[in-house]
This record gives structure tokens, C-alpha cells and sequence, in this order.
């Protein structure tokens, strides 16, 4: 897609698009759920340090062109950019955000993605069903073990590979508004 075309297209509301440096066009939906549980995601990574390599919406590389800007993701201390971008191999957690539009991608598509790189946490946050699932010990096609925890159950201790622990706030999580789609 040219410049000229992008400058005059009009994109659905309620999506943020993003422009990939490889000429890839990303429309990825926003709504205030998603991006109230990414904030209370980013609020309880502040455990881990003020300057803990937290990322979100940032590029990770993945093999076979397979890149991800995940919600949320936890990095390795000692990691560095490999180029411009984290590697997969540097990443300890992902979260994504369910979103209406999203819920077949981050409950199938990434928990086989992230498993079958080896991925040692992936957290599936669900505003609309309340719950977090917690997927550890990745196989080549997604997960061994799947924990489900319901909101509103107290803090959640999520060991990292590298010894620290990440504590989820499932009382803090944010709810959708009545009247918001559910998925």
C-alpha cells in the first residue's frame, strides 16, 4: 500500500493502525477495557522495578517472520536488542488483551504461537469473561498446563524463569461498562 493510498483511506473506528517498517498495515482494535487491563497490567509490573524491561505494543522478533507486539510482555534483565527489536528468546511473559474482535486469535492462535517458541508464561486476560488464564510449561504446539482465574480472587504469583515473581492484582483488574460488547 503507497503513502498516497494510506493518506486517503478511512480506517474503521475504534482501531489503532500501525505502520510496520517492513510495509505491513496493523489495525489492531481499542476499547476502553482493553486499555484500562493494560494499564493495570503495567501498574503491577512496578514490583519488578521501576526499570524493569517491561514492553507493550512493541515488536519482539519471532522467527519466520512471525513478529509480535504483544499487550504486554516481561523481559529478561540482561536482555538486548537484537538490532532494533527484543528476541523471542528474551521474553519470560506475554499478556494479551482480550478484545471482541480478538478472543479466537489470543486463546488459540498465540497460546500455539508462544508455546511453540518456547515462551514460558503467556497470560490470556479476558475483561469480558473476567478470568486470566495462565499457560505455562510450552510445547511445540502450545501449552501443557492452563490455569483459569476468576477477577476478583486476590493477587496471583506468576514465577519467572529468571527467579523473580510477577503478582497479578485479580481485584484490580477493570470490568467492562454495561452496555459493552461481549465477545
Amino acid at each position: 500500500m503507497s503513502v498516497e493510498a494510506i493518506m486517503h483511506t478511512e480506517f474503521p473506528e475504534g482501531y489503532t493502525v500501525f505502520f510496520g517498517a517492513d510495509g505491513k498495515v496493523i489495525m489492531t482494535p481499542q476499547s476502553l477495557e482493553h486499555s484500562s487491563t493494560i494499564r493495570s497490567l503495567q501498574i503491577d509490573t512496578l514490583v519488578l522495578g521501576r526499570h524493569a524491561k517491561v514492553t507493550s505494543d512493541v515488536y519482539i522478533d519471532f522467527p519466520a517472520d512471525e513478529n509480535s507486539a504483544p499487550d504486554l510482555a516481561i523481559l529478561r534483565e540482561d536482555a538486548e536488542k537484537q538490532g532494533k527489536r527484543y528476541s523471542f528468546e528474551d521474553v519470560l511473559l506475554i499478556a494479551e488483551v482480550v478484545s471482541v474482535s480478538s478472543a479466537r486469535k489470543d486463546y488459540d492462535d498465540c497460546t500455539a504461537k508462544y508455546g511453540r517458541y518456547g515462551i514460558p508464561v503467556y497470560l490470556v486476560v479476558d475483561p469480558y469473561a473476567a478470568e486470566v488464564v495462565v499457560h505455562t510449561q510450552p510445547t511445540g504446539t502450545g501449552y501443557i498446563a492452563a490455569h483459569t482465574h476468576q477477577y476478583g480472587t486476590g493477587k496471583l504469583p506468576i514465577d519467572l524463569a529468571d527467579g523473580r515473581t510477577f503478582t497479578l492484582d485479580l481485584d484490580e483488574l477493570p470490568r467492562p461498562e454495561l452496555g459493552t460488547g461481549a465477545r
